[in-house]
């Protein structure tokens, strides 16, 4: 039975480089993909696409495509990924320009468009899922609407025999699946060979995830040579069996439980996964040990997909200022606390919204309920932020924090300070038909 040995090159917009260089090097893979597109992230790409045209893809595509490009060529590796972002034709032509500058001919590079659907969901009189509340609500603070498109895409762009994919808003597993319906030629009405396929393109859709990374705990689980992580590879096989495994000599390992921990991120029903492909049932699914580094995949199945597609609307939600300060020494929690009294009584005549104080390594993440017996610390840092409507009054937060300095209490010091603009996100349900995409070919 043939098989095909697919590799994950990232599992988020700023992940390393070198594991993909490994993959493409030694993986002997057939497709590399990148996973690189969050819901935050692509909201701010579009934002960046707003002030310059010629931009609004993931920041690292031309380092990554510098990369990795040539030996992916040499060796007969696809390239498939979402770092198009929110310009996935400008992202197309930045790896035409960059295949020119290695050398290299004969590739053809496609763009994925078609999942922005910012004009659909402004006018269309749709629901914020979170709420219930209509999305005209969000009047002009809408920034984008991304619809979650499934594989069928990149599989015609496949069949247009391109090199290099580049999408904008794909579900995560659905990179993944694609090659797999186009090499083995499975019905896009097979939804249980579609769930064996979507469980491989969860599996490794986070990259060094499955391999150790996230799963490192020392002293309870220990991972060897954590600081050269080897990112995964599937090999699957045209029945939808499937095994996960890495580069041999390679950082990290994968086993039952990295794979267990992965198949339950950010999972909320096992039994309906909700992809743009197939509802995906992971209930049964179970992981066999048949080698070091070596553990197969079966017992996925899938039901017909929804007949709605989600998108992720991007909102202006104001400003967010932010200052911190550092005491050490005896009473230097004491300390901390008082320059807190301080900001508080500094801050409480503007206009902020969820001001709030932190003691980091005291009760930053547990709050001071849990934190209640915390030991007495010889250093801490305080870190206040706030949101409001207006820039202006946000930046009131790192300067009052600045202020510390001379203004006391004793012994500040390791001030920092930022004022940003946030987005948020939201999401909302669409008719499928309602989302056509396209595909763009650049030869090289």
């Amino acid at each position: 039975m043939r098989n095909l040995r697919i590799g994950s090159g990232a599992g988020y917009s700023g992940d390393r480089i070198d594991p993909a260089v490994e993959l493409a090097q030694k993986g002997s893979i057939s497709h590399l993909v990148f996973e690189c597109l969050a819901e935050r992230t692509i909201a701010l790409a579009q934002k960046a696409r707003l002030l310059d045209p010629d931009s609004g893809y993931d920041p690292l595509l031309e380092e990554r495509m510098e990369a990795v490009l040539g030996l992916c060529a040499r060796n007969g590796v696809r390239i498939i990924s979402n770092m198009g972002g929110a310009n996935p034709l400008a992202a197309a032509r930045k790896t035409r320009e960059i295949a020119r500058r290695l050398g290299l001919s004969g590739l053809r590079v496609a763009a994925v468009t078609g999942d922005d659907v910012t004009a659909i969901v402004r006018g269309g009189g749709f629901t914020i899922c979170e709420d219930g509340s209509p999305v005209e609500s969000l009047a002009d603070r809408m920034v984008s609407a991304n619809a979650y498109v499934g594989a069928e895409p990149i599989v015609e762009a496949l069949q247009q025999k391109a090199d290099v994919i580049l999408t904008g808003r794909v579900a995560d597993p659905s990179l993944f699946l694609a090659p797999l319906i186009h090499e083995f030629g499975w019905s896009a009405s097979d939804w249980n060979l579609l769930g064996k396929g979507t469980v491989v393109g969860h599996l490794l859709e986070c990259a060094g995830q499955v391999t150790g990374g996230y799963f490192a705990d020392p002293g309870y689980k220990d991972v060897p040579n954590l600081a050269h992580l080897g990112f995964p590879i599937a090999e699957v096989a045209e029945d939808g069996s499937a095994m996960i495994t890495k580069v041999e000599g390679s950082g990290g390992f994968v086993t039952r439980a990295t794979c267990s921990e992965q198949l339950l991120y950010e999972i909320q029903d096992p039994t309906a996964y909700l992809t743009p492909d197939v509802t995906a049932d992971f209930s049964q699914v179970v992981f066999d040990e048949i080698g070091p580094d070596r553990i197969r995949v079966s017992g996925a199945r899938g039901r017909p997909r929804p007949n709605t597609l989600k998108a992720s609307i991007g909102v202006q939600d104001g400003y967010v200022g932010e200052g911190q300060i550092s005491y050490a020494g005896p009473g230097a929690r004491q300390r901390a606390e008082l320059a807190r009294e301080i900001l508080a009584e500094r801050l409480r005549h503007h206009a902020l919204q969820e001001l709030r104080f932190d003691l980091i390594g005291i009760n930053s993440i547990h709050g001071d309920r849990l934190s209640r017996t915390v030991h007495e610390p010889h250093e801490v840092r305080l870190r206040v932020a706030g949101r409001s409507q207006s820039q202006r009054v946000a930046a009131f937060i790192p300067r009052e924090v600045e202020a510390l300095y001379t203004n006391g209490p004793a012994g500040g010091g390791g001030v920092t300070g930022s004022t940003r603009e946030t987005i948020a996100i939201l999401s909302t349900l669409i008719p499928r038909e309602s989302v056509v995409p396209a595909i763009h070919i650049e030869e090289v």
